[in-house]
């Protein structure tokens, strides 16, 4: 029961500005370095780097990406960056990692006109909460339950406006998809 990538960078194209909003990839149990020191898993890596390959495949790679600055979401932005090149612009964020839902909407807030790709990676439960503030009343009904249940690792929302990011507030943005790890295989 896969999404298709193909139908949704097309529907993608159809706005001027998209936010993909992702989880990092899959990470070792709690351990002795605390939870901000967790680091991927073999599999992580391989689902980081899957999910930037499907983004470069279809054309939806971001130009600028705000990262937690937990070990295991800058792991997960590293793999991916290995397959996007020099072209994104990073900032690693300790309140990705703190802050809460407020994170997201302060990134959103300082992202230039310029970048039309953003590309937010952070922690549950804010990923999943921050999208369901995000989602505009066009959002499809399934897509926004589904977000109740929570983002697994390295699951990637998918939003359009044609607004700029500066300009978003609550319920800004169609939920166009919501892809799990295993539909970039």
């Amino acid at each position: 029961m896969g999404t298709s990538l193909k139908k949704v960078a097309k529907k993608a194209k159809d706005y001027k500005y998209v936010l993909l909003v992702m989880r990092h990839a899959k990470t070792e149990p709690f351990g002795d370095g605390g939870d901000a020191g967790r680091e991927l898993t073999d599999k992580g890596r391989k689902q980081a780097k899957a999910v930037a390959k499907g983004l470069v495949t279809h054309k939806m790679a971001p130009t600028r990406i705000a990262c937690s600055s937990a070990t295991r979401a800058r792991q997960t932005c590293d793999r991916m960056l290995k397959v996007f090149g020099d072209d994104p612009k990073v900032d690693y964020r300790q309140s990705l990692y703190e802050g809460g839902v407020q994170s997201v909407f302060d990134e959103l807030a300082q992202t230039k006109e310029k970048h039309r790709e953003l590309l937010v990676l952070g922690h549950e439960p804010t990923v999943s909460i921050a999208c369901q503030w995000l989602a505009s009343s066009e959002s499809d009904a399934t897509l926004l339950d589904l977000l109740n249940l929570g983002m697994s690792p390295a699951s990637l929302a998918v939003f359009g406006s044609n607004e700029p990011f500066n300009q978003w507030q609550l319920h800004s943005g169609e939920l166009i998809a919501l892809l799990t790890a295993k539909d970039f295989e």
